[in-house]
This record gives C-alpha cells, structure tokens and sequence, in this order.
C-alpha cells in the first residue's frame, strides 16, 4: 500500500469519531439512574422592584402587567386583546410539601386562586394595557384558550367549554356550553387547546395521571396524549399519544405540522430523559410510559407489562430540551420585528422542576428554524435563577405569545407577571 493511500487512510479514520457524534438534538443518554434521583425543589424569592428578566443585547425587557394570581397561559386576539388564564391547583402529599418549599404564599401574602381569565387592552399601541377586564370566571382550573367560529373555547382542567363571543367583547355573557369531557385529576391537571389550521378540528393536550403509569396503564386512557375533536365536541379520538405531558402546541410556519413540547418523566437520574420538542405524526406514539426517546427502555416498567410492539414503533423526537427542565409554553414566531434569525423559529417557556441536583430550565429558550427543520436550542431570556446552590429563583417562566407588534409575550406565573420582551427602541 502506497504511503500516500495509508495518510489518506488514517486521515479519514481519524474524523470517524467527530462524524458519529450526536448533535444536541440527538443526545447521548446516560444509562437509568447513573446519578441519584433528586429532590430540589426551588424557592420563589420574587423579584425587586430593580430587578427584571434578563434578555440578549438589543432586546428591552418591561412589566406588561403584575399584581395577577398565578397567571400560566396567554392567547392573543386577532384585535390585539390578550387573554390571560389565572389557575393554580390545590396541591396534595409531596406535591403540597413542594409548593411550601418553593414559597408562593409567602413572597405574594394570602393567595386566592381565581380561576378566571382576564383580558388586558392596550389602546395606544405603546406595548402596555391600559385597559383590563374579568373577561370569565368561576372557571375550574382554566388553561387553553382559543377563537374558533364566533365562540371562545376554555380548556378546564376537566371539561372544554365554549362560549358566544363577539369582537370587541370585554366580557362573556352568553349562555355557555360544555361540549366534552376529558379525564381529570392527579397529575398535570393542564389542558392546552388548538384549531387545525381549516378549523374543522380541535386538539386537546392531556398529561398523564402519573410519572410512568405507577398506577396501571387502565388509568392513562385518553392521557398522555393529544386528541382531536370536532368544534361541536363530537368523535373524539387520539391523535398522538405515548406523550407524558404535552402541554404548549403550535403550526410550524407555512406548514401543516403540528408541534408540541412535552414535560418527560422524572426518578431516573440527573440527565435522563429529555424534555423535548418534537413535530406530531397522525397516530404516533412516543414511547410513554414504556420507553423514551424513541427505543431507550424504563426499566421500571415490569416484564409482563412490557409492550415491545409500540416500543418498536416508538418514534424520536425532534429537539432535546434538557432533563428536568418543564418545558411548557410553545409559540413560532410569525412576526417580522426581531431579526431575521428568530423568523418561524419556536421560543419555548421552560417553567424549571424539582427532579434535578442542580437547578435547570427557569429560562425561555429559542429554537431556529432552516427551512422547516429546528436548530440547536439557545438560551433567549434568562437570570429567573437567583441561586443555584440555594435554590432561589425569581420566578417560573410558562406560557410564552407573539403580539401583533412582533414583542413576545412571556407568563411568570409564580412571580404573577406578564413580562414583555421587544427588539430595538
């Protein structure tokens, strides 16, 4: 063999291992349980009257609105009004040992959950309401919010009711309806809402009742997955499922795909497994409770109770958003006002969680989009964590929106603050 054949040789043996490395999008997973599961629950020390989110050079971070109760999910008209749903669940057990740690009713005083949806009104387009409104209440659990056909559709934590709506309106009055029920209860009470991009449909983001069906895979049906509907509430059917708790749901830009950030499983490590971001297939499964991200085995799921047939048909998801993080809110940005990078790329509200040493998520976080298909996640608005070590944070990011004036909207629902972010003066 010639000296030159055997440089060659060596040369493109050498670049093998950079070649069979895996992007962030395609993690390397650590195996179950290769650090100790954690309780870490963080503390909400709120935030000073000085103090603000922080954003990335050429971007302004202002108040768009405070003083609410628990404010998780944000839906903008199509005249500009921006609802906000106030819900908090009334927590049990370890959960209620959690939210004592982290503090809410301490930082904010006597807490009320108000179960309703206020509308703020900005009349002078200078990016701060000016007018606000209890648009509806004596809701239960309210969450997703959508305009559909001249109705106001709410996603109760149990049932979606839908109520007559005219533009304009700062209060409904009209007679409501409920027009289907989902099941309830346990874990990830949530329920996230979306119209197919025709109208004719409507899906339904449903959490699983457990971390990894510990109760029986009987008490996971029609959870862990999205449904679909029609308008009326009539033939309902799973659309995707095998997903722990999807809960932010979005159209990709000039496509007909649906994408929805989901909150993974916990007790299985530090690293392991991801949050993730990923596009839907029409009847996908994504591996819950069986297995996650895509083949990779829980092995808390016992032999006789194994499904290695979805397990085989378990599809991948997309975008890694790191372990533990909650990554909640979904939003693409349409809008033309931040530079050209950000354009149908999708920011991401990451509430943060307990199930991890060191603090992660509590930030919102962009991923770019080259014709159609996602980058690698950055970080886009930080400092929610005021101590890692100590665990105090300012506050939880979730539900994240883009205005009509291009500034992205962003739910801090523990520090009851709607922050606005715009680019440039």
């Amino acid at each position: 063999m010639k000296k030159t054949t055997i440089v060659i040789l060596f040369n493109l043996m050498s670049l093998l291992p950079a070649l069979s490395q895996k992007t962030e999008n395609s993690p390397v997973l650590p195996p179950p349980n290769a650090t100790k599961s954690s309780m870490n629950f963080s503390k909400v020390i709120g935030w000073k009257p000085d103090e603000k989110p922080l954003a990335l050079p050429g971007f302004t971070v202002t108040k768009y609105a405070d003083n609410l109760q628990f404010p998780r999910w944000i839906y903008v008209l199509p005249n500009g009004d921006v609802l906000i749903a106030e819900a908090k669940k009334e927590e049990k057990g370890l959960e209620k040992v959690g939210a004592k740690i982290i503090g809410a009713d301490k930082t904010h005083g006597e807490s009320v959950n108000k179960n309703r949806i206020m509308l703020f009104r900005d009349t002078n387009g200078d990016g701060k309401p000016d007018e606000n409104y209890v648009f509806l209440e004596n809701l239960n659990l309210p969450f997703g919010m959508l305009l559909l056909n001249d109705y106001i559709y709410v996603a109760n934590t149990d049932a979606l009711w839908r109520f007559p709506y005219k533009k304009g309106d700062t209060q409904l009055k009209g007679t409501e309806e409920k027009i289907a029920e989902y099941p309830a209860g346990a874990r990830h009470w949530t329920k996230n809402i979306i119209a197919s991009k025709d109208g004719s449909k409507i899906y339904i983001a449903v959490g699983s009742s457990s971390n990894v069906a510990e109760n029986g895979i009987e008490a996971e049906k029609n959870r862990a997955c999205i449904l679909e509907i029609n308008p009326d509430g009539s033939d309902m059917k799973v659309y995707a499922s095998g997903l722990r708790n999807p809960v932010g749901m979005a159209w990709a830009p000039g496509t007909n795909t649906l994408w929805t950030a989901v909150n993974e499983r916990d007790e299985l490590g530090d690293d392991l497994p991801p949050d993730y971001l990923t596009s839907l297939q029409k009847n996908g499964f994504y591996g819950w409770p069986y297995s996650y991200w895509g083949k990779n085995i829980d092995p808390r799921i016992k032999e006789t109770e194994q499904r290695p047939d979805l397990v085989a048909k378990a599809i991948t998801p997309d975008v890694a958003l790191g372990s533990h993080t909650a990554s909640l809110g979904l939003a693409f940005y349409e809008a033309k006002t931040f530079p050209a990078k950000y354009h149908n790329g999708a920011f991401i509200g990451q509430h943060g969680s307990w199930n991890r040493s060191v603090l992660s998520g509590y930030k919102v976080v962009f991923v770019p989009f080259t014709n159609g298909k996602p980058g690698v996640p950055e970080d886009f608005l930080t400092g929610f964590i005021s101590d890692e070590d100590k665990s105090e944070v300012h506050g939880r990011p979730v539900g994240v929106a883009v205005l009509p004036d291009g500034s992205l909207l962003v739910a801090d629902d523990s520090a009851n603050t709607i922050w606005r972010i715009s680019y440039g003066k």
